[in-house]
């Protein structure tokens, strides 16, 4: 029996087939029209998924939609009526939408698909609960889902037993976690929906001077973790804003513009909401465990996607053992609708073998074989040579020590936001210039944020405060203590900060005599930054012997990677970089660049490897050398997009 599931038309579309449960595709929409978070219908995705199994959309048994799309408009009536006449712009703008497509999304998925069969709607925290419960390696297990809103829930929790899901709770709109941290993400000159990643980023560089006044003015926090905001600050509830004046005002400034240089008071701000949202979590997860009385936590919605939230969860928390559904957003909701239908609603029976989940690895999306690549590098007359497969781990490894940058290009694409040893770009972690060379040479993004570790498991311990398992990169623990480096003094930085002064300085000197006054006033506003110089110079500074990989605060997003885990060809060349240089940890990251999502395709990481400054790519078996590529040329100027700190 095959099963389709589907999430569309907010942000984050995706599809996802299981056949007798098991899953057999998903991926996300963005994947392959190239539209970062694209909402619309996932036709592409959908199309994959069938051509994966080698089936038709006449052999679905189920289509399963993740949340009600009546019970939506529904609160969003309420909403808007609620704050009448506050909003009416924005009422205007999304009701038609609403009345042309929106409302009428089953007859549009029986005509997008073709398909005459079911068509089952369950609610939208429903399917973050059963894509977090039923792949996880838990018999049974308690279930926490955060995210922004589904159709009234922002919240949720409840109790997964062998095949059933039981809703104990439930927080509602406008009350969100999700939206609180996301309007900080909009003050702090973020993109909502995307940014969340770069303020958790930034928070370490901060203080969390603001966190009183947070939870004095904006949010009523109980005991039990439940909590309400306080709405006069916030914009959302009608309006195409997140925050308003008196946000602003209570904080004494104004959102940061995205282009402005990032100082003190926007780091301030988001260590103070990371902090109010990890005592949230934290709260939450003590009660949810006294409620349920379950040793296992599971969890899913975007906010479950907060890494360092998590980190806090597994280390402080009371739950034995935590399971994170890779693709926590509302991508993931298209697998848990699948999912729910196939247990819940069929009531068919869930096997659990101990100590493995259902994910895969996550490696759920479409490959390319060795003829379909080597038929692309051949029609643009790339320069590439073969490499065994047995070659590839040694063959790596020793670029990589030799501190060259490589695109990594195998097997099936990753199912979420992270990159895991498919579509990766990595680098040596022990180089002190590896964060800044990927940052601003090959990601093109801010030069603040930090890179994620692969580890091979056996040996997370040596190099990181935990023992634990960390494979789909959701949680953040500590450098060891004794492999960090003091940060510097405060004298050090004063001297450190009046030497690049001093160049500054002589650098508007030198502009301003060659008629270059753009240019000069352009560093004159750096110069005049001194928080953003401080910043600067922490940022470079190095902060343990792995450095590209430790976050300002000795932190990392950690990947550790088990031979066992879906991807031995990348086990065995982390393995082969620890037997042949003695550090068992190297640097990954997404295989794309700022403003782009990862890449699908042979064509499109052969595109990102040219546009950037990386130096090899291996597709596959065949590995290039940029230095012997032809001339790379564009239609047409991408990088003006691209402003960075």
């Amino acid at each position: 029996m095959y099963i389709l599931g589907i999430s569309a038309y907010y942000h984050d579309s995706a599809a996802a087939l299981i056949q007798d449960g098991k899953i057999v595709a998903a991926a996300q929409e963005e994947r392959f029209t190239r539209k970062k978070q694209d909402f619309n219908f996932p036709r592409n995705a959908i199309e994959y998924c069938l051509k994966q199994a080698g089936i038709s959309i006449n052999d679905l048994s189920y289509v399963a939609f993740y949340d009600k799309p009546l019970l939506k408009f529904e609160r969003i009536l309420d909403t808007y009526m609620a704050f009448a006449p506050r909003g009416f712009k924005s009422f205007y703008q999304a009701i038609p939408l609403w009345l042309k497509q929106k409302l009428h999304i089953k007859d549009t998925l029986h005509q997008e698909l073709d398909y005459g069969g079911k068509i089952l709607f369950p609610e939208h925290h429903e399917s973050h609960g059963a894509a977090c419960f039923y792949p996880s390696p838990f018999r049974e297990a308690a279930f926490l889902t955060i995210d922004g809103v589904g159709e009234w829930a922002t919240t949720s929790f409840g109790v997964g037993k062998d095949n059933r899901l039981t809703l104990m709770a439930e927080i509602d709109f406008p009350h969100s976690l999700g939206l609180l941290y996301a309007a900080f993400t909009y003050y702090c000159g973020f993109k909502v929906n995307s940014g969340e990643y770069k303020l958790m980023g930034l928070a370490p560089y901060g203080r969390p001077r603001f966190a009183p006044l947070i939870k004095e003015k904006m949010v009523d926090i109980k005991p039990d973790g439940s909590f309400r905001l306080n709405l006069d600050y916030f914009d959302y509830m009608v309006g195409n804003r997140m925050t308003n004046a008196a946000f602003h005002d209570l904080f004494g400034a104004p959102p940061r513009r995205s282009e402005d240089y990032i100082d003190q008071h926007y780091m301030d701000c988001a260590a103070s909401i990371q902090e109010v949202t990890e005592e949230i979590m934290l709260k939450m997860v003590k009660n949810i465990h006294e409620r349920t009385g379950m040793d296992n936590l599971c969890m899913a919605g975007g906010v479950a996607l907060n890494c360092t939230a998590n980190g806090r969860i597994l280390r402080e928390g009371p739950f034995k053992d935590i399971w994170i559904q890779p693709a926590a957003g509302d991508a993931g909701g298209a697998l848990g609708a699948a999912l729910l239908v196939w247990y819940q609603y069929l009531g068919n029976e869930r096997k659990v073998v101990e100590g493995r989940d259902f994910q895969q690895g996550s490696y759920l999306g479409p490959e390319f074989g060795p003829d379909e690549v080597k038929s692309y590098l051949d029609g643009i007359n790339a320069d590439y040579e073969y490499v065994p497969t047995e070659e590839i781990p040694e063959k790596i490894a020793d670029l990589i020590a030799q501190q060259n940058v490589i695109g990594w290009f195998q097997g099936r694409m990753e199912f979420g936001p992270r990159a895991l040893g498919a579509r990766s770009i990595l680098g040596d972690a022990r180089s002190g210039e590896m964060q800044s060379i990927m940052n601003l040479k090959i990601k093109f993004r801010e030069s603040f944020r930090p890179f994620a570790p692969a580890v091979l498991r056996e040996k997370v311990a040596e190099y990181f405060e935990t023992d634990y398992a960390s494979p789909y990169m959701l949680l953040i623990t500590d450098v060891r203590e004794e492999r960090r480096l003091p940060m510097p003094t405060e004298a050090e930085a004063e001297q450190k900060l009046e030497e690049e002064k001093a160049v500054l300085r002589k650098e508007i000197v030198d502009l301003k005599e060659v008629n270059r006054h753009k240019e000069a006033a352009k560093v004159e506003r750096l110069l005049e930054n001194t928080d953003y110089l401080k910043f600067r110079n922490i940022i470079h500074h190095p902060r343990s012997d792995v450095p590209a990989i430790t976050h300002v605060n000795y932190s990392a997003r950690l990947q550790t990677v088990d031979r066992d885990g879906g991807n031995p060809l990348y086990y065995d060349m982390i393995k082969t970089f620890d037997e042949k240089y003695g550090c068992p940890v190297i640097v990954n990251t997404s295989f794309n660049v700022r403003g782009e999502p990862i890449v699908c395709t042979p064509e499109e990481a052969f595109r990102c490897f040219m546009r950037t400054k990386m130096d090899y790519l291996l597709l596959g078996n065949y590995l290039l050398d940029k230095r012997q590529q032809k001339e790379w040329k564009e239609e047409f100027d991408w990088m003006k997009e691209f402003t960075l700190d």
